[in-house]
């Protein structure tokens, strides 16, 4: 990796669209990385970017982002249809890349870019920024130690109410639409970090609107011996966001858990005990940190959510979706 003299990992910004922007704002808040390009289908769209966020250069196109030699690696934000093909666009020229949730549609589609990057010897981790919050990582010391006991149930919701537009990318059957990948991704990947990414059995349910996507859902998990995951989601209701995880000891509660801003640990007998996190970033800086960390390291994939974890997470997701006989038109 060419690395400038700052010895920061230099990111290309693959997209232009909301959540590249949430992810370049907070690069300034990291200690390993530093924005340097953007790149975008126009020139147009490229340039206003990089001049919002102080980036060197702007592209107007993705292969001029993926060749410029100075870029370490790729943030890839566009839409998650288009995942695979800009992926494999980026490790094709020798980037690592940090793809954004869900990493892609399906689990076929992910196993041919964890090939690529593997057969490449590059790194590329799924971009799901929750597992990397201090909170987050809080309450999995907390569940390493034991501290509610043995973990038994989890319940994890997470909805809001999208207005009505079946063109957009929320509804739309031709962009990937649906609860399940944009917001049911974060309830599935925590169940996944607190008991594994392989339940025993899938039991779920859904709402499939008018334009054929899933409007909102319920799934439950049996991982054994009595530890279940019970995970809602939607984008046409809102819902409280909270997840809940149940000890044979006690219990955590973690508010809006997506974007993870405090815990409450409760035992019984003992007084609750409640973290909190005042960062001044969104929280995406911890996810590119991870990646920095990881490239200065010479580590290939994250252990926080290495490939094998996401690629059966995908498994799972398509196992869901099969459930509801719900097949996009692309597949």
């Amino acid at each position: 990796m060419d690395k400038s003299s700052e010895n920061k990992v230099k990111w290309g910004i693959m997209g232009t669209g909301w959540i590249a922007e949430q992810f370049a704002g907070d690069l300034v808040h990291t200690v390993s990385g530093v924005g340097y390009a953007a790149g975008s289908r126009t020139l147009e769209s490229a340039e206003r970017f990089a001049e919002k966020f102080g980036l060197a250069k702007a592209y107007g196109s993705y292969e001029e982002l993926v060749s410029d030699p100075d870029v370490d690696a790729i943030y890839v934000a566009t839409p998650h249809p288009l995942h695979r093909e800009h992926v494999l666009l980026a490790l094709a020229d020798g980037k690592a890349v940090l793809c954004e949730k869900p990493i892609t549609v399906n689990s076929r589609e992910l196993a041919e870019m964890i090939d690529a990057a593997r057969s490449r010897g590059l790194f590329l981790m799924e971009a799901m920024w929750t597992r990397f919050l201090p909170i987050i990582s809080q309450v999995r010391a907390w569940l390493k130690e034991g501290k509610i006991g043995e973990v038994r149930m989890l319940k994890a919701d997470f909805g809001f109410r999208t207005d009505w537009n079946p063109e957009g990318r929320l509804l739309n059957a031709q962009l990937g639409g649906g609860a399940l990948l944009d917001v049911g991704i974060y309830p599935v990947s925590l169940a996944s970090m607190i008991f594994g990414s392989t339940p025993q059995s899938v039991n779920s349910t859904a709402w499939i609107g008018e334009t054929g996507v899933d409007e909102q859902f319920s799934v439950l998990l049996d991982f054994g011996a009595g530890r279940t995951a019970s995970l809602n989601g939607a984008v046409r209701l809102g819902l409280n966001n909270d997840a809940w995880i149940f000890g044979t000891e006690g219990m955590i509660h973690i508010p809006s858990f997506i974007n993870a801003r405090e815990a409450t640990l409760r035992v019984a007998g003992q007084e609750d005990i409640k973290v909190t996190d005042d960062r001044e970033s969104k929280g995406y800086a911890f996810e590119a940190e991870e990646v920095g960390r990881c490239l200065l390291t010479g580590e290939k994939e994250s252990p926080l959510i290495p490939l094998d974890e996401s690629l059966s997470i995908m498994k799972l997701l398509d196992e869901i979706r099969g459930q509801w006989r719900l097949k996009y038109p692309f597949e």
